[in-house]
């Protein structure tokens, strides 16, 4: 379930690649790279507490999601103790 923090990173149109928040209307901030606009919006949702963070990739499908600590990943693997 999305959450108003989580973000997500794709390409614009111009070719460069937005940091968006979910919940908001314009990209958070705008990039050359896609590495770069990741690295922002890792710090970003690191500072807002956590959160799902989003990848698309050129084609517009996504690419990756991850969770983003503190934030709760379902899937995580722990190790257990035999």
């Amino acid at each position: 379930m999305s959450k108003k923090q989580d973000r997500m990173v794709f390409q614009t149109s111009e070719g460069n690649w937005a940091n968006k928040r979910n919940d908001a209307t314009r990209a958070s901030t705008v990039h050359t790279t896609q590495r770069e606009a990741e690295q922002v919006a890792k710090q970003m949702l690191k500072n807002q507490g956590g959160g799902e963070l989003t990848t698309k990739g050129t084609n517009g499908l996504i690419r990756s999601k991850d969770t983003i600590a503190p934030g709760n990943d379902p899937r995580s693997i722990k190790d257990k103790e035999h």
